[in-house]
């Protein structure tokens, strides 16, 4: 299937691995030049080379008579100002007239409530709640008036079913998705944006293996014995792949999904058990 978006301009937060790669993969791989950001420059430079090949061999497969889609990297900390300065005026992108954004930044860490200090939670709704509605603000009017715009915000399952080790995430992320909810269906929804949140399950990704190592110590039990339990317990029988996570996120972006806005997309391999 085309999506339709080649050409278009994405920027793609937390891009140099797990679930912001996948998405950056699956959209380069649709001849969509890119800005990927992330803070680890060296990490990222590496990414960046990756994707440039991946678009112009997607390009050859197409038959395409181009070097397929232009990829910028931008090493910053895009939950700052001077991180978001950085991403819209990296020298040859499209300043603030992307067509497509992937908002993505680490989740807080796991841990007690009982443990985490006012700042803690300052941190966390600073880098998972007030950094997306930043970025949507800085992009949505210029997406609106040309008539095309799509903005993916990768949250997490636990906006569904909140985990109790990773409450400064759950609570984060929550309030992003009551804004995300409001926005998504104003005026924007009628001129070509639409805004919806992709929230994964346990995906193979180095969070993955974070929030593991704590639920272990937690529990008293092995990681690889937690591994095994965890995935026996998932319908699918096994964690996601950031591959098609990112597969997921591009149908997100592309012309098909226009009538798909202000919801939330659940891809966890069948764990939630509700039927809303």
């Amino acid at each position: 299937m085309d999506l339709g978006i080649a050409g278009r301009w994405a920027l793609v937060c937390g891009a140099s691995k797990g679930l912001g790669l996948g998405c950056a993969e699956a959209l380069v791989r649709e001849g969509v030049n890119l800005v990927v950001n992330a803070r680890n420059a060296g990490q990222l430079q590496h990414v960046a080379a990756y994707l440039i090949a991946e678009g112009a061999a997607a390009a050859n497969d197409r038959a395409q008579n181009t070097s397929g889609p232009q990829v910028l990297s931008v090493a910053a900390d895009i939950t700052t100002p001077e991180g978001r300065t950085a991403v819209f005026g990296v020298a040859g992108g499209p300043g603030r007239d992307f067509d497509i954004v992937v908002t993505n930044a680490g989740g807080p860490p796991p841990g007690d409530f009982r443990d985490w200090e006012r700042q803690d939670w300052l941190a966390a709704v600073d880098a998972n709640m007030l950094t997306p509605i930043e970025l949507l603000r800085a992009s949505v009017d210029g997406m609106a008036a040309r008539g095309f715009g799509r903005i993916v915000n990768i949250t997490s399952s636990a906006v569904k079913a909140p985990i109790d080790i990773l409450g400064l995430s759950n609570g984060a992320r929550s309030g992003l998705t009551g804004f995300v909810a409001g926005v998504a269906r104003s005026a924007v929804a009628a001129r070509g944006v639409t805004i919806n949140n992709l929230l994964p399950g346990k995906f193979d990704t180095d969070r993955l293996a974070a929030t593991l190592s704590a639920a272990a110590d937690k529990a008293g039990k092995s990681v690889d014995e937690l591994r095994c339990a965890q995935q026996a317990a998932i319908p699918a029988g096994r964690y996601g792949q950031p591959q098609e996570f990112g597969a997921i996120c591009a149908f997100l972006c592309s012309v098909h999904a226009g009538y798909i806005t202000g919801q939330n997309i659940l891809a966890d391999g069948g764990v939630y058990p509700g039927c809303f």
